[in-house]
């Protein structure tokens, strides 16, 4: 029996369960170091690779979409994402800055383009890795379309109306420091997306990635969605939360939000 007839005839929950047990997230760790000892790390310089190649393909329409290296024949929009992000532009006379923080090269930015080139002005500024940067510079920074190596740099170049933070707090071995420098930015508006979430306490996982996509593993957090919203709020109101598109082989909930400074 082939793979696609399996993924025809089974539930998805149950291909969940079944792709989990070889891959996904495991473990609850007591800190992000053990987690770090055990996990396996990853190849930067192979991500960078693959990542390059298929939004090299999206760049030049050979491709519809990419999300962390995987091509897609459609794009799959995170619609309240960009809901939000028209939103910002009307309130600001068709003018948006957005700081992309860990946006690859510009994956989102791509994901979204046929609206944003119909606002007037879009500066989309992705600060990464360095090795991300200095790809972005050479083969994808356009006239709207950026990147920097620093929040600093871009924050000094543009003034950034809403901060995008996609799939990157759970990747950080300190998230609440992270956010802590993020509440200091003079940006009105803050968007989070693509973030896992769990009943109970924050919980440190390892990630085992599906070879299909590259080789790793590497330190996962899920956090506690009422301490979560409760650090940001002293700074920041909600104005809605929705539900993203990522799943996971643990009982969690992939989340985002759209925030205003209070």
């Amino acid at each position: 029996m082939n793979k696609k007839l399996l993924h025809d005839i089974l539930p998805p929950a149950l291909i969940r369960f079944l792709t989990g047990i070889f891959y996904g997230w495991h473990g609850n760790y007591s800190s992000w170091n053990e987690a770090k000892e055990k996990a396996t790390g990853y190849d930067s310089k192979q991500i960078l690779e693959k990542v390059t190649a298929s939004a090299l393909k999206v760049r030049d329409g050979e491709a519809a979409y990419e999300r962390d290296s995987v091509i897609f024949d459609s794009v799959q929009y995170s619609f309240p994402l960009l809901s939000g992000l028209m939103w910002i532009s009307a309130l600001n006379n068709g003018k948006l800055n957005v700081l992309d923080f860990g946006g690859s090269l510009g994956s989102t930015y791509h994901q979204n383009k046929i609206f944003l080139d119909t606002l007037s002005v879009v500066n989309w500024c992705v600060v990464e890795q360095p090795e991300f940067v200095s790809t972005g510079i050479e083969k994808f920074s356009n006239d709207r379309l950026h990147f920097f190596y620093s929040i600093e740099e871009c924050m000094k170049k543009y003034e950034i109306n809403v901060i995008i933070l996609s799939s990157v707090l759970q990747y950080l071995e300190e998230p609440y420091k992270f956010l802590e420098i993020i509440k200091t930015l003079p940006c009105k508006y803050l968007i989070i997306d693509r973030t896992p979430f769990i009943k109970g306490k924050d919980r440190i996982t390892i990630q085992k990635v599906n070879p299909k996509i590259y080789r790793g593993s590497y330190p996962c957090w899920f956090f506690s969605e009422p301490e979560f919203v409760k650090y940001i709020s002293g700074s920041y109101k909600m104005i809605t939360e929705f539900s993203s598109l990522d799943r996971a082989n643990i009982n969690s909930e992939f989340k985002g939000y759209i925030f205003e400074k209070a």
